[in-house]
């Protein structure tokens, strides 16, 4: 029986497959092996097992050496006439096993082409290096890996063992392949931003790096033709240690016109509301030398909200700072010891403290955390002064005034906690969000500086001294943002501005409702000269016209202007007298004035261009900091062209990655500070 055995293995038949011609079958025992004879790997040679998983791993293990693995693909043998059904035809048992031998290969050929998209073209596929560099720099650019990571030792070894054919280049070589994926990434940007019908609006961050380096990011931030929320990183400038002011205006001027960018501007946002005016209004006139702002760009200048947040905290801080630190030295007190935690956990259950919350120690570097502990801290209050009365030890007790001081303020972070999270959290966060946020800050500002203790209220007046900086510049653009929101239209306002303003309030609706109409008055003119084929300077809508000595504009705009008393309904006053809409926590403000751009053609023109105006620039990551935006030292290392390349383009293929929330876009390249 042994030897019987051992011949019917070396029967020819039964390796008749074509992919014996590259194992070597091996019997030990009672198992059969089947051993690659191009990497020795040994796999199942069992009659039983078939061959369908080594011809799956000739596929894979050939094509790794650039072997024509077409004929795997095709069946040595085929079945003259495969549609005669068993049923049909009277045959013996042996031969319905036959014909079930030749039915398994045509159902693995089957599989093969489901999977025609992982195996393309198997018989005239080669391997590319040019198009592997391509898509290692993609690879680098898009996940923020380092250029050095061409020449790491486990890099190499990864990569020889997937495609022994792939030649390792120097990064110097992978920099050259991410400045060029970077321009032609570049040219596709300039044009989808050049086609747009409507405005951009641009936001201005300020980075420094580890070695005190500085730089600038441009954003464009717009609203596309499909109604979507868009950013894009247009520039990341290294900035010269001894430049000033004038020229700082100059560089995002020079950018604006790399991009033809300068006559389709509606707002810009700086993230710091202590930029100097003298460069927003050295923008201005450049701009509008030739083509002048819509309503003489009383929106052009807008400041960061959460910024102005942060500054007014920092001001809390700052007050509350010989109290915070007392707070810090009783935390650490109790955490000092397991012997003092338990003692404490023993007062706080004797005299009914039912806070089911640690203390714990806030982080210098976010500012939230310290509002944390403060509230953990007030909770323990009753323990803290028991702790005081029966243990020496402890030296950092608080006062009764300095419990008050602290339990008052951090009432008011309380506040700027909840909005910067709003803020912070909205994943479209269109410029209508900010006026009613914004309301309530102005509103409690007002409340606190009333307060009896003088401590008290001369905080709370420093703190809305800053804010009242940012309200100056910024109430209108958020008032006329909050009106293009169709559940609050001017009643939004008149509800805010008559707890701010009092009695003075009727005047100062008055001023934001004839800024909307200055405003919406520029739309109309120019989408009435449009029409005509031409349009005014200033316009980001497209222009027909190719004369330009038309002495005739002048009356385009006294046409204009005198048939505004005539019957007929402007769109906004047509959308302010309609009732508002019914609040629900579904609204898509933009998917609203899609669907409603047909009723209101002028106006939604205008709600395009505002609602895309960035309120804020701070990301998530960085919105409870206490620092700037930091450049990895990695990154502030390289060259400025390659820094502006690597995370422009990172920023324009992020839709790609896994992470398809904007605000992430610089996220890989903060470092703490």
């Amino acid at each position: 029986m042994e030897v019987s055995n051992e011949l019917a293995i070396k029967k020819p038949k039964r390796l008749t497959s074509v992919v014996w011609n590259h194992f070597q079958r091996i019997r030990k025992a009672d198992v059969c092996y089947a051993v690659c004879v191009h990497c020795d790997k040994k796999l199942s040679g069992s009659s039983n097992s078939g061959t369908t998983h080594l011809r799956n791993h000739l596929l894979r293990c050939l094509k790794r050496s650039n072997y024509d693995v077409s004929q795997l693909l095709v069946a040595k043998k085929k079945k003259k006439d495969t549609s005669l059904s068993l049923a049909s035809v009277n045959v013996s048992y042996d031969e319905a096993q036959r014909k079930d031998e030749y039915i398994k290969p045509t159902v693995m050929k089957s599989d093969l082409e489901q999977r025609k998209d992982e195996v393309i073209s198997l018989g005239s596929c080669r391997f590319d290096q040019e198009r592997s560099q391509r898509d290692l720099a993609r690879m680098i650019i898009l996940h923020g890996y380092p250029l050095t990571m061409v020449e790491h030792v486990g890099f190499k070894r990864f990569v020889k063992n997937l495609q022994p054919l792939f030649e390792f280049v120097p990064n110097s070589s992978i920099e050259v392949s991410c400045m060029e994926f970077y321009l032609k990434e570049k040219q596709k940007v300039y044009e989808v931003i050049n086609r747009l019908h409507g405005r951009i609006n641009l936001a201005i961050e300020m980075w420094s790096s580890p070695e005190n380096a500085e730089y600038m990011c441009l954003i464009a931030h717009y609203i596309d033709e499909d109604w979507k929320l868009q950013q894009k990183i247009l520039n990341f400038v290294t900035l010269d240690s001894s430049h000033t002011e004038d020229v700082l205006s100059e560089v995002i001027i020079n950018c604006l016109m790399e991009w033809d960018v300068e006559y389709k501007l509606f707002a810009m946002t700086f993230d710091d509301c202590s930029v100097d005016d003298d460069i927003v209004l050295r923008i201005k006139d450049r701009i509008s030398q030739n083509r002048p702002l819509l309503s003489n760009g009383q929106l052009f200048d807008v400041r960061s909200a959460v910024h102005v947040l942060n500054l007014i905290v920092k001001d809390a801080m700052e007050t509350l700072q010989e109290v915070t630190e007392k707070v810090r030295g009783s935390v650490s007190y109790v955490k000092s010891s397991q012997v003092i935690q338990g003692k404490f956990n023993d007062i706080a259950q004797q005299i009914g403290i039912s806070s089911q919350r640690n203390l714990i120690l806030d982080s210098s570097t976010r500012w939230n955390s310290t509002y944390f502990m403060l509230e953990t801290v007030i909770g323990y209050k009753s323990a803290f002064c028991f702790l005081q009365e029966h243990d020496p030890a402890y030296t950092s007790a608080l006062s009764d005034i300095e419990w008050e001081w602290a339990r008052s303020i951090t009432g008011y972070l309380k506040l700027f906690v909840e909005i910067t999270n709003i803020f912070s959290g909205d994943k479209c966060p269109t410029a209508n969000r900010y006026f009613p946020e914004i309301c309530d800050v102005h509103i409690q500002l007002i409340e606190w500086c009333k307060n009896p203790d003088d401590f008290l209220s001369s905080m709370a007046s420093k703190m809305k001294a800053k804010f009242d900086k940012y309200w100056s510049k910024c109430s209108l653009a958020l008032a006329v943002a909050a009106i293009l929101d169709p559940r609050f239209k001017m009643k939004l306002v008149e509800y805010y501005y008559s707890q701010i303003y009092g009695s003075t309030a009727l005047d100062r609706i008055k001023e934001v409702s004839d800024g909307i109409k200055e405003l919406f008055n520029a739309y109309s003119i120019c989408s009435t000269l449009v029409d005509q084929g031409s349009a005014l300077p200033g316009s980001s809508l497209p222009s027909t016209s190719t004369d330009s000595r038309d002495r005739l504009k002048g009356f385009d705009k006294f046409l204009h202007e005198s048939s505004q008393g005539q019957s007929a309904i402007s769109d906004l006053d047509k959308y302010l007298e309609e009732p508002v809409f019914p609040r629900n926590c579904d609204f898509n403000i933009l998917n609203w004035w899609k669907v409603h751009t047909p009723r209101y053609p002028i106006l939604s023109m205008m709600a395009r261009d505002i609602l895309g105006t960035p309120m804020s620039t701070v990301s998530p990551e960085l919105a409870f900091g206490v620092g700037g935006r930091v450049l990895d030292s990695y990154r502030s290392s390289l060259n400025p062209d390659t820094r502006q390349a690597l995370i422009c383009t990172r920023d324009w293929l992020r839709l790609e990655s896994e992470d398809h929330n904007p605000s992430s876009a610089l996220a890989l390249y903060v470092e703490a500070n």
